[in-house]
């Protein structure tokens, strides 16, 4: 039998996570978002709970959760607000090609500081002619000695203006493809790392994201991550099978929020004499938006559920994530029809949630890719 009931634990990080939902992040999303201010208070107070980065393991500080435990709060936290969500989820899609390919020093250093000291790091792989396509990324890694030099300019990297280090893949040897991809560790306060201006997005505005450039920067041959210059490119997407079933819960997150204003406002709204939701135009609407939300959460529960049970998830990550995002911008994009004018009003919270939900269909693997993905999987033994 398939049970998908939470185990006690389980139920008691989604509670927890919900009452600092209530109260410190929903009461000022929009303030948030309207300032583009990074929530970084609201950031350290989720750790000092114990509510981020769940998946380090016990020996380096961590709580050595599994992915199931990590995507319900991260549900929350798209529940409460796409924008505070993603912020305060960065660190963890830097740590996990540490996880999966670092060295035990590494780890000891890096995975710890965050577990213990509430660090924050950074996913820089996305470049201005890169995104999608990593293998397109010119970042190079010249070896010198005991060290790499480090040229090359990275964008759209999500917490870069906040991060005490990166994880950044580039070229030792730009001949071999993807097989010459090399993963490192940089430090922020590097001399030669510098930081672009922080981009004005159409959502979660206060999610800080901007480019960095690598100028002439001196890495230690210890910061090398994966164990070879060519393990990489195979880490990095590794870290995605970690990744996406979070993502996919944000996107869960977002639209049951959407759906619950729109549910509530349609019970608040009267036309022709009734209710909105006593329209059957509108009660379809909100069947469909219910449905949909249903169907992406047990995608993503299964995602992680392999994930934990030491299971390939690739395809299964995939399947969470397209259909979770899609199912975040259509139900956002009903809500705001439900809404009618005012869904189109800023004063109104459907509005930045649709915002915010569009972007989950582009980062950490486009609803385009997902389906290469798949139909990458599902042919693979043809």
């Amino acid at each position: 039998m398939v049970d998908f009931a939470l185990s006690e634990m389980q139920e008691m990080f989604q509670e927890l996570a919900m009452e600092f939902a209530r109260d410190e992040i929903r009461p000022h999303a929009a303030q948030w978002d309207e300032e583009a201010t990074y929530p970084k208070e609201a950031i350290m107070a989720a750790h000092n709970l114990g509510l981020l980065n769940l998946h380090i393991p016990e020996e380096y500080g961590g709580a050595g959760l599994g992915s199931m435990d990590e995507v319900i709060v991260n549900e929350v936290f798209g529940w409460a607000d796409p924008g505070f969500a993603t912020a305060a989820y960065a660190t963890s899609l830097a740590c996990a090609p540490l996880i999966t390919g670092a060295t035990h020093e590494q780890k000891d250093k890096y995975l710890r500081g965050v577990a213990e000291n509430g660090d924050l790091a950074s996913y820089a792989i996305t470049e201005p002619g890169a995104g999608s396509d990593v293998q397109a990324i010119k970042t190079r890694l010249e070896k010198d000695g005991d060290d790499y030099i480090l040229n090359g300019s990275k964008m759209f990297i999500t917490g870069a203006g906040h991060a005490d280090w990166f994880f950044v893949l580039g070229y030792t040897d730009s001949e071999a493809g993807y097989k010459g991809m090399a993963g490192v560790i940089v430090e922020s306060g590097w001399e030669g790392v510098e930081l672009g201006k922080k981009e004005a997005n159409m959502g979660q505005r206060c999610s800080d994201t901007r480019s960095v450039n690598f100028t002439d920067v001196r890495v230690p041959a210890a910061n090398l991550v994966g164990g070879s210059e060519g393990g990489g490119w195979f880490n990095a997407m590794a870290a995605f099978d970690m990744s996406r079933p979070n993502i996919a819960a944000h996107a869960v997150g977002v639209a049951q929020s959407a759906f619950e204003h729109a549910l509530q406002y349609s019970d608040e709204r009267e036309t022709f004499n009734k209710k909105l939701h006593q329209h059957q135009a509108i009660q379809f609407m909100l069947a469909d938006m219910k449905t949909k939300i249903e169907a992406a959460r047990l995608l993503t529960w299964k995602s992680a559920s392999m994930a934990d049970a030491g299971l390939q998830n690739t395809e299964a990550a995939a399947h969470a994530k397209v259909f979770a995002a899609d199912t975040a911008m259509q139900v956002t994009t009903d809500a705001v029809q439900i809404y009618g004018g005012y869904g189109y009003s800023e004063e109104y919270p459907v509005a930045r949630l649709m915002r915010g939900a569009k972007v989950i269909q582009i980062y950490e693997g486009s609803s385009q890719v997902q389906r290469m993905i798949i139909g990458r999987e599902i042919t693979r033994n043809l």
